[in-house]
């Protein structure tokens, strides 16, 4: 009985060590499931009404994923009605003359071409190195903010930097000596 015992232990051990090791998937730190497919609530674009063409024989051919003479710009369509500006580059090419500061003030040190690359793989590598233990993988526990603690902000420590170096803070909320003081 007890070698039986032994022996179930045994396998079991086996069984979660090699677990531990098919670990091919990508990284999932938040573990969220949906009992149903249900809609992306931002992936659904209204869409313009209908209109009957003069000469039905002059429609062009379907194109699936293609533009939709009805909506042609659907995504500048979303982002107008959200307040943003749609067109990025003026009728040039260029960057609009509203925008010139900012851009200029944000690669004022220069751009590394292809960041985006080199970010998405240096997060998924934290990602992955960062997955979790064993059974956190295995009762899918949240291991998301775990994993960034290291990189989160710390906004008082940040704001008080900021107070020490002499900047008007008037949107903040009041030092700890202010506050007292106020009490």
């Amino acid at each position: 009985m007890q070698a039986k015992i032994g022996t179930l232990g045994l396998a079991f051990t086996a069984v979660l060590t090699l677990a531990a090791c098919g670990n091919s998937r990508d990284p999932s730190l938040m573990n969220l499931r949906s009992s149903h497919q249900g809609p992306d609530e931002f992936g659904v674009i209204p869409t313009k009404p209908l209109e009957m063409p003069e000469n039905l024989a002059a429609l062009p051919p379907p194109t699936p994923g293609g533009k939709n003479i009805t909506d042609p710009t659907p995504e500048a369509d979303a982002v107008a009605a959200l307040g943003g500006n749609p067109r990025r580059l003026d009728e040039t090419g260029q960057v609009p003359t509203s925008d010139r500061a900012l851009v200029s003030a944000a690669s004022r040190y220069g751009s590394q071409s292809g960041i985006r690359q080199t970010l998405a793989a240096e997060d998924y590598q934290w990602r992955k190195d960062h997955d979790g233990r064993l059974l956190e993988r295995l009762f899918q526990v949240s291991v998301y903010y775990k994993a960034y603690k290291p990189m989160e902000l710390d906004q008082s420590a940040e704001l008080e930097r900021w107070r020490r170096l002499g900047v008007v803070t008037p949107g903040a909320p009041p030092s700890g000596e202010a506050q007292r003081a106020v009490k």
